[in-house]
């Protein structure tokens, strides 16, 4: 298993500088300037500042050679400074906003294994039956549900005509002055419906992927032989079923992983949560490509991550992987 992993993890290489490249030239291909935004709006901005700014940034400087100038800064874990007017470092701003999207997509990723899997098993089991038409209906329609949509009508349903949960931010005012357990409690309670809505359309896809691959195992030759032996049901579904309909749903799993930041731009928005989607957001409005490029980097880690943990998963349920 440890050289198994070893040869994946050097085959990342390879694909982040790929992956870093085509990021780079494409941001830069991108209309307009940073420069615009500090320039344009201030009359007494004239061609002179322009040029100063754009040497300040290393704007002037052919795409290869900034490509350069950035990637030995990003050996040694340095993004650069941001181009906003705070100039902070790009790292900075990112590691403060990193742990509440990974918080609230983690819990969502939970959620959703935790539901879909069950109630795709269950569905399969019980095939054509009332309980699988029934969820069939409610999952394609939490699916085909705009998240946008959903957010606001729960918002304004659950939040403002009943009271029940907060519609925006992560705490509360005087969040400082209470308890740990208490923090702990406000925080879960502002989290349970940006939890909620990344969680739907996921759900619903991820349910529908484990009712159809339990379909095709239990349909197999070696369940009807587990059956004959006389095996209990649950053993013949929890232990012999399951392990190989999750083989597919581990490589689905792994490619969600992307959809960390990318999706998170929606909700964060919409409940005003201070995380990496808003801040993505933000950077690209500003042109600022320090940060738009330190978030992709980190972006494209999660995403390769992601893959080999889906490789090391499949390894773990099937055995003869790690032979290849």
């Amino acid at each position: 298993m440890f050289v198994y992993m070893a040869k994946k993890l050097l085959h990342m290489v390879p694909l982040l500088l790929g992956i870093t490249l085509i990021s780079f030239v494409v941001i830069h291909l991108a209309p307009g300037d940073p420069t615009d935004l500090q320039t344009e709006m201030n009359p007494d901005a004239g061609t002179e500042l322009e040029e100063r700014l754009r040497t300040e940034y290393g704007l002037d400087d052919p795409l290869l050679v900034q490509y350069g100038t950035w990637l030995k800064r990003l050996v040694q874990l340095d993004f650069g400074r941001s181009f906003s007017q705070d100039r902070r470092p790009v790292w900075d701003k990112i590691m403060e906003r990193l742990p509440i999207t990974l918080m609230i997509n983690l819990l969502s990723m939970g959620l959703i294994v935790l539901t879909a899997v069950p109630l795709g098993v269950i569905s399969a089991v019980k095939s054509d039956t009332w309980f699988d038409r029934t969820t069939t209906l409610l999952v394609f329609i939490g699916f085909a549900a705009p998240s946008f949509w959903l957010a606001l009508l729960l918002m304004d349903w659950l939040g403002v005509y009943m009271g029940l949960v907060p519609v925006s931010g992560i705490k509360s005012f005087g969040h400082e002055y209470l308890s740990t357990g208490e923090q702990i409690l406000d925080i879960g309670h502002h989290l349970i419906l940006p939890v909620f809505i990344s969680a739907i359309g996921g759900l619903a896809g991820f349910s529908r992927y484990m009712r159809s691959n339990m379909l095709d195992v239990i349909r197999q030759d070696y369940i009807l032989t587990a059956r004959a032996k006389g095996l209990p049901e649950r053993v013949v579904i929890g232990k012999h079923a399951l392990r190989n309909a999750l083989l597919p749903l581990i490589t689905i799993l792994g490619l969600a992983v992307p959809g960390l930041i990318g999706g998170s731009v929606i909700f964060e928005s919409i409940f005003a949560i201070p995380g990496m989607g808003k801040l993505f957001y933000d950077g690209v409005m500003m042109r600022d490509y320090p940060l738009i490029m330190g978030i992709l980097v980190i972006g494209a880690v999660m995403t390769l991550v992601g893959n080999m943990l889906a490789d090391v998963g499949y390894a773990l349920a099937d055995p003869r992987i790690r032979k290849r």
